[in-house]
C-alpha cells in the first residue's frame, strides 16, 4: 500500500496539486489532451501488484492444501488499436513476478512429515501476453470509466519443467505455457500532460499446471497424486501511463 500511495503522490506533484483538481473534477474543468485518444494507435506503460493464488481440484475429499499468497509486481508496455470510438484492442505484454507457499496437510503423508516435506514454495516469474477489448464508456471532463476483457497466454520462466527432480527432491514442477482469461475496470484520467490509469483485473487460469511426479502411475504421491487440477488465478493491479 505504501508503494501505491508512492506512485499517486508523485503523479499528483507532477501536475501540481490545484491544477491537477482543477482539471479534474471542477465543475467546468479545463479539457486535457482533448485530441489524444483519436489517434489509431497509441502506447504506454505500466508498473503495478499482484496477488497469485491456486485453484486447486482434488481426486478425493479430503484437507486442503493451504495456499499462501504473497504481493509480487509487475511491469509491462501496452499497445492500444482504436477500432471504433468506443472498442479498443490492447495488447500488454509484461513481465510478473510472483510466490506461493504451498501448506500439504499431515494426512497426505503415510509417516510423520517434517515442515520441509509439507511446504513447497512456488516462486513464478512470468511472462504475460493479454490481448484484451478495453469498452470505454462517455468521457466525462478528464474521466473516463472502461471495462476490459479479454484472453492471455504465460510462459512461466520458472516452471522447472525440464527438471527430471520431482517433490522427492524438493522441486515442485508446472508446465511452462497456461492459457487464462481476464476481467476488470479502471479508469481514464487525463492531465495536462499524459493519460493515468489504474485499473483491477482478475486472472482465471484455464488449464492444468501441475505436473505429475515421477513414477507415480496409481496417483499416490504425496504432493501431486490427490490433485485433479492446479489452476493460477490472480488479482493485477496495474498503474498505466500513456
Amino acid at each position: 500500500m505504501r508503494k501505491i500511495v508512492v506512485i499517486i503522490l508523485l503523479v499528483l506533484s507532477f501536475t501540481g496539486t490545484s491544477q491537477f483538481k482543477k482539471s479534474m473534477f471542477a465543475k467546468d474543468p479545463i479539457i486535457n489532451l482533448e485530441n489524444f485518444q483519436k489517434s489509431r494507435v497509441y502506447y504506454g506503460f505500466y508498473l503495478g501488484f499482484n496477488s497469485f493464488d491456486f485453484k486447486v481440484d482434488y481426486r478425493t475429499a479430503g484437507p486442503d492444501i493451504l495456499v499462501k499468497k504473497t504481493t509480487g509486481f509487475n511491469v509491462g508496455i501496452v499497445g492500444d488499436l482504436k477500432l471504433q470510438e468506443y472498442i479498443n484492442l490492447r495488447f500488454e505484454p509484461g513481465l510478473y513476478y510472483t510466490k506461493r507457499d504451498l501448506n500439504y496437510p499431515d494426512s497426505y503423508f503415510q509417516s510423520t512429515a517434517t515442515a520441509l516435506h509439507k511446504l513447497r514454495e512456488v516462486n513464478s516469474t512470468y511472462i504475460h501476453f493479454p490481448l484484451l477489448l478495453k469498452f470505454s464508456s462517455l468521457r466525462t471532463g478528464n474521466i473516463r470509466p472502461y471495462l476490459v476483457g479479454g484472453v492471455s497466454a504465460t510462459l512461466n520462466l520458472s516452471s522447472n519443467s525440464k527438471s527430471k527432480d520431482d517433490n522427492n527432491e524438493q522441486r515442485f514442477r508446472v508446465k511452462p505455457w497456461t492459457n487464462s482469461y481476464e476481467l476488470g475496470f479502471g479508469i481514464d484520467l487525463f492531465s495536462e500532460y499524459f493519460i493515468f490509469s489504474p485499473s483491477i483485473r482478475g486472472v482465471f487460469g484455464l488449464s492444468d499446471e501441475l505436473i505429475r511426479d515421477n513414477n507415480d502411475p496409481f496417483n499416490e504421491s504425496p504432493w501431486t497424486g490427490n490433485i485433479q487440477s492446479l489452476k493460477s488465478r490472480a488479482i493485477l493491479i496495474n498503474f498505466t501511463f500513456h
